[in-house]
């Protein structure tokens, strides 16, 4: 075990010494020991130049035309912010538009710009949704300064991922990597064309995986880097050090519109399995179990039995789903899906959305305080999902931002009501009609036009019955206490 001591003159004058020698050059080891680290140095930096030279040429500018009409003229900024990412999280920002005389003069163009890879050499390029969505025309602007138009092969707004093609032949490719065995601190390489300028290339590492819930697409885990992100990028490809596609550059949070070291890249993975429906069917299908979900903390899944937060909650299965066939039932925890483990409600959602239906899974769920594991036959997405959602939940209550869910005698116990007391209000959407009335998760919904409700399907009957779908009156239960209140829709 090694002390610290108060040093005497002689150890001071010879650690002065010691320095003035190395200050002098003198010190051989230590600058042989500097020679190596700046050697080092220059072959990390020759590195990163290497997977640039070999992965640049696949990166392409996407070239885009939108047509608008003049009343969406009001709030056009500089020429710089001229990308469609722009638009989508921070406000409008395409080039002032010119107008077409062979057009109504009510119509104008608008020029904006992306970035995207060639993922196959006879044209087909990756790149994001939003980029190239009610597009005009398009035009592909290769590093070697060739230009091709390029048509839509296929479009996922869900995810943001889109496949256009371009007439060419023999082009380079850029390999698709496997971004499930990225890790969090790994160096990632992004190529695009922020601001216009085409083969820009930024370096960091990876901050996190798996984000969620940031409201950008309808399924998102993405990939966090600190690599320079900036409008322009979207679509371009976020590279491992072996050259090798682990995302595509999507979206960055700032509050300048600028760079602020949080940018996000959908997981290669993801964007490979919708790229392959695009390519072949044109379109995305989607795996589905028919089971509203809610995220699990810790005192929630000692209300169910558990001991700890994480899962997945049943809090709704739907008549003649695929879940109610296999036999889930609500209460039941979802935990782990073939062996892997289920985070939270986008982990579980994500799993199954990607999971080609007719696929059979093997869940492991937590029922009563026990642990089963049931086989799923994973149904097909319906192309309504929006619509079932709401009969789910009561279209007329999800518009005006409440969602609700029955009663489970554990859940009734944890809140402090009895079951079939009523109907749970299990979030409020921010900014809605019901968050103005200062309506809350946790509250109870007793009453719907006079009518009482116990259960979801006793609120649907009442709202059925209602002669004014845009203005319902709910009788809200917080503890002891009730209240009228008029949900109103615009």
């Amino acid at each position: 075990m090694h002390t610290l001591s108060k040093p005497n003159k002689k150890t001071v004058f010879a650690s002065c010494l010691l320095c003035l020698t190395l200050l002098a050059g003198g010190y051989h080891p230590v600058h042989a020991q500097t020679e190596e680290d700046l050697a080092l140095l220059d072959r990390s930096a020759k590195a990163f130049s290497s997977v640039v030279k070999k992965a640049g040429p696949a990166v392409v500018h996407v070239g885009v035309e939108k047509e608008t009409a003049a009343k969406n003229m009001g709030q056009l900024p500089s020429d710089l912010f001229n990308d469609p990412f722009f638009e989508r999280f921070f406000g409008p920002q395409f080039r002032h538009p010119r107008a077409n005389p062979r057009q109504d003069k009510q119509t104008f163009k608008q020029q904006a710009a992306g970035s995207g890879f060639i993922i196959a050499s006879d044209g087909y390029i990756l790149t994001n949704n939003h980029v190239v969505e009610e597009s005009s025309k398009i035009t592909v602007r290769l590093a070697d300064q060739r230009e091709f138009p390029a048509k839509v092969v296929g479009t996922d707004p869900q995810s943001d991922v889109a496949i256009i093609k371009i007439d060419a032949k023999d082009l380079p490719v850029l390999p698709l990597g496997n971004s499930d065995s990225l890790e969090v601190g790994e160096w990632v390489i992004a190529i695009g064309s922020p601001f216009e300028l085409s083969q820009t290339v930024t370096v960091g590492v990876v901050s996190a995986k798996g984000r969620n819930r940031m409201g950008i697409t309808d399924y998102e885990n993405f990939i966090q880097t600190d690599a320079a992100i900036n409008p322009g990028n979207s679509g371009g490809p976020l590279l491992n050090i072996r050259g090798e596609a682990v995302g595509m550059n999507t979206a960055i949070f700032s509050r300048s519109g600028g760079y602020m070291g949080i940018g996000f890249a959908i997981p290669i993975n993801m964007a490979k399995s919708i790229e392959q429906q695009l390519r072949k069917s044109g379109k995305v299908t989607r795996g589905w179990l028919g089971i509203l979900i809610q995220d699990v903390n810790e005192e929630l899944a000692k209300s169910f039995g558990g001991k700890v937060g994480g899962g997945a909650l049943i809090s709704e299965v739907t008549d003649g789903s695929p879940a109610q066939k296999s036999g889930l039932l609500q209460g039941d925890i979802v935990t782990a899906i073939n062996g892997e483990q289920v985070n939270d409600v986008a982990d579980l959602r994500n799993k199954i959305a990607m999971t080609p239906p007719n696929t059979e899974l093997k869940l492991r769920i937590l029922r009563d305080g026990q642990e089963k594991e049931l086989a799923v036959a994973v149904g097909e997405q319906p192309a309504d999902m929006a619509s079932v959602a709401k009969k789910m939940t009561g279209a007329a209550l999800n518009e005006l931002g409440l969602s609700l869910q029955d009663l489970t005698k554990e859940v009734a116990e944890q809140f402090g009501y009895s079951k079939d007391q009523g109907v749970l209000i299990a979030d409020v959407e921010e900014g809605s009609a019901a968050a103005q009335l200062g309506l809350q998760a946790g509250q109870l919904v007793e009453e719907v036009n006079r009518i009482r409700v116990r259960n979801l399907k006793e609120l649907q009957q009442a709202l059925k019955k209602s002669n004014n779908p845009k203005q319902v009156l709910l009788r809200i239960r917080s503890g002891e206490h009730s209240q009228y209140v008029v949900l109103q829709s615009e």
